[in-house]
């Protein structure tokens, strides 16, 4: 829903009704994850996408259908046996649409939802996307780490949602979770997709280099908040980094240390290491590869890396912190310009976020996409269209 937010905000404080399809699951080769959201107002106007233009029409038919009599519908859409060019995917992917209208009376905490993203405070709004009784489908929870609003027809209900949804806040995923009917953990019949809405995941960039400057506008792109850090004032500058969201003047790891200590840093942060010097990299490093955190990657020659690691295990590390260490950072692309380099380093994150392998996909067999979910079941019957 993020993609929508703003514009499903702008509509909800003015009073408008509005209609919003979600992919709550996808199956095999889908084209947009779980979250991927599209609005449609009462005007007619679309934003967003469920699929990259594969099933919108449909979406859109439903998503007016929804508009005018506030039932929510889960609705599948798969390819045609007949003509996958039908209106369906055309990739082979299956994907799970939830469609319900939004408005100030039927969702009375969605302010408070975009004012905690807004100020970077985490929150998911949980929605029953399943459930033999109709009455409780489309039922809602918004739940944040210290409180929540709305409610569930039972306590067992209740209390089991919001616990599982602390949960997925705290690794900042999203998901469906299954229930029994009464919230039992162990049964069947009710499903709630949970959108988590989280602060974006940082990218700390050390070095205040040319490369670092195609480092930090990748990152912006990818979604990244970047800091850029550097002791040396003079290149360490807003001017030089228009694509970071903030540059800091202070030795790495000395930065380093105080932002974990703030508890400012986690497990999805991003540490690059580019300034291939070792009186800033060593001590830096030492911090680095101790700390819960997605990747660390230092830059460097052959030489400089060999050097590097020397330096580290004299200054104790072991060899289990320095087998985290991506060095020489990035994958072999053959990269040349800092641009270049850049898009290595972040395919390197990217293959090692999803466990990639970075060959050629036409070189590949099975999946594109890896962690594909088995199909199942669903409470509505599957539209292949």
């Amino acid at each position: 829903m993020r993609e929508v937010l703003d514009e499903l905000d702008r509509r909800y404080r003015a009073g408008e009704t509005v209609a919003v399809g979600t992919v709550v699951s996808t199956f095999r080769s889908a084209p947009r994850p779980p979250g991927a959201s599209m609005l449609v107002a009462g005007d007619g106007t679309v934003t967003g996408s469920v699929s990259g233009g594969c099933v919108e029409g449909a979406v859109y038919e439903l998503a007016q259908e929804v508009m005018g009599d506030g039932t929510p519908v889960l609705q599948r859409y798969g390819v045609s046996d007949d003509d996958a060019f039908s209106v369906g995917l055309t990739c082979g992917g299956i994907i799970d649409v939830f469609v319900e209208r939004i408005d100030t009376t039927g969702f009375p905490a969605f302010g408070d939802v975009v004012d905690s993203v807004h100020s970077g405070e985490p929150v998911a709004i949980a929605t029953v996307t399943e459930h033999p009784d109709p009455s409780v489908l489309g039922q809602r929870l918004v739940v944040w780490p210290d409180r929540d609003a709305g409610t569930l027809p039972s306590e067992r209900m209740h209390d089991a949602v919001t616990d599982d949804v602390r949960g997925l806040l705290d690794v900042g995923r999203s998901g469906t979770l299954h229930y029994g009917t009464d919230g039992e953990r162990r049964g069947e019949g009710m499903s709630v997709f949970v959108n988590v809405f989280q602060p974006p995941p940082r990218l700390i960039v050390f070095g205040a280099i040319d490369f670092a400057a195609a480092m930090a506008d990748l990152g912006a792109f990818l979604g990244y908040r970047v800091t850029v850090c550097d002791a040396r004032g003079v290149f360490a500058t807003a001017a030089r980094f228009p694509g970071a969201d903030e540059v800091v003047v202070d030795w790495p790891h000395r930065y380093l240390a105080a932002e974990a200590a703030a508890g400012r840093i986690d497990k999805r942060t991003v540490i690059t290491v580019l300034t291939h010097d070792p009186k800033f990299d060593v001590p830096l490093l030492e911090v680095a590869l101790r700390l819960d955190v997605a990747y660390v990657g230092a830059m460097g020659s052959r030489r400089t890396h060999d050097n590097r690691m020397a330096r580290l295990r004299e200054a104790g590390m072991t060899d289990d912190d320095l087998a985290r260490l991506s060095s020489p950072i990035g994958l072999d692309l053959g990269a040349r310009t800092p641009q270049e380099t850049a898009v290595s380093i972040a395919a390197e994150i990217i293959a090692l976020r999803w466990g990639g392998r970075g060959q050629r996909l036409g070189e590949t067999d099975g999946p594109i996409h890896a962690h594909e979910e088995p199909v199942r079941s669903v409470g509505s019957a599957a539209r292949k269209i």
